[in-house]
């Protein structure tokens, strides 16, 4: 499986970071799956990076095989939902940003995408409406809802595919809203879809 994940999805977080706010095509990239970190497991912090910062994101789990799909029909390619951070080495990606180089290095890391459990979109009335909280040491940080995307899921996977086939069980992260900041040994992330805690792990 792979991870593609979307840069700069909501305009305020964008704007935070003093990046353009994409118009036209969404800013792609991808972690390895070595990245994942499931079951609430702790996140270590890493000792090349001075600055991890959090980004709480809808991800979508692809559920067949696609490329070239139609943005009509690009609903039926995902059929559940959870909650993910892309954590993020700000330092590094801000020098790799001054250079022109990829942000690999500062993206896909080991453990920088943890993931939740999955629920099946079917039990959410609204795809387009769904709010998301991350909390760090009880203290809101972060507040988000699906009605601000700048690019919609079903766009999200019709230009994806135009360029890379999707594979049943590949992970798409949609994006983060504003609020993102730099996590420290000892933090304890909670993340809530709709009200349901689904994350909730700790930094050591």
């Amino acid at each position: 499986m792979k991870i593609i994940a979307v840069g700069r999805n909501y305009a305020e977080h964008a704007k935070e970071l003093n990046n353009p706010v994409p118009t036209t095509n969404p800013v792609i990239f991808m972690k390895p799956d070595t990245a994942l970190l499931k079951d609430n497991k702790p996140f270590y912090h890493p000792d090349f990076s001075e600055d991890i910062h959090h980004e709480i994101e809808v991800v979508l789990k692809v559920c067949k095989e696609g490329k070239h799909i139609s943005e009509k029909f690009a609903g039926n390619y995902f059929d559940e939902v959870a909650l993910g951070v892309d954590f993020t080495a700000r330092d590094i990606q801000q020098r790799h940003k001054e250079k022109g180089l990829p942000w690999e290095l500062a993206k896909g890391f080991d453990g920088s995408a943890p993931i939740s459990k999955f629920l099946p979109k079917s039990q959410f009335d609204d795809l387009y409406n769904l709010n998301f909280t991350l909390d760090v040491n009880g203290q809101n940080r972060q507040t988000g809802n699906t009605k601000d995307l700048i690019f919609t899921f079903e766009f999200i996977i019709a230009f994806v595919s135009k360029y890379i086939t999707l594979k049943k069980g590949d992970l798409i992260y949609t994006g983060t809203p504003a609020g993102v900041s730099k996590v420290n040994v000892g933090d304890r992330l909670e993340g809530y879809l709709e009200g349901e805690k689904l994350l909730d792990f700790y930094i050591k």
